[in-house]
């Protein structure tokens, strides 16, 4: 974990990759659940059955799940102190290049792109890559976006 005190010290580590997460599996049940809050009950996602004769031999993750594990997992890599707040303002670009067949463990990878201060703090970009432990290509890449206010 990386402890920045405050944006002047952040913008330092411009450039740099700051840092992976912890790995984490990502069940069926974690599937299942994302599906129910979204109402996205893909037979992919969640049909066992159906899915082992399908095109990855089983279940695979919904893409935006993968998303959604981008805070949590970024927020292992690095931390800025001294805010009073940040916000996720969005993402510039996000692809999912490789499944996340269930049962899978994952982890990401954070590199700092820019920092550029505004009128009320700066806004933050990081490419976030999230790999499959034994992929050959990341699962998810996303330049995020935040908002931080001193």
């Amino acid at each position: 974990m990386q402890v920045f005190n405050g944006i002047a010290e952040l913008e330092q580590a411009v450039g740099r990759h700051l840092g992976h997460s912890a790995w984490r599996t990502v069940t069926q049940e974690r599937i299942d659940r994302f599906a129910d809050a979204t109402g996205d009950h893909q037979w992919i996602h969640v049909d066992a059955g159906r899915a082992a004769a399908g095109p990855f031999g089983t279940t695979i993750a919904h893409g935006y799940l993968t998303l959604s594990l981008v805070p949590e997992l970024a927020g292992e890599v690095y931390r800025v102190d001294g805010l009073a707040m940040s916000v996720n303002y969005g993402c510039n670009k996000v692809r999912f290049p490789s499944p996340v067949p269930a049962g899978s463990r994952v982890r990401a990878g954070v590199e700092l792109l820019s920092v550029v201060p505004g009128p009320k703090g700066a806004q933050a970009v990081a490419r976030v890559t999230v790999e499959r432990e034994g992929g050959d290509k990341p699962v998810c890449v996303a330049e995020t976006v935040s908002v931080m206010v001193p």
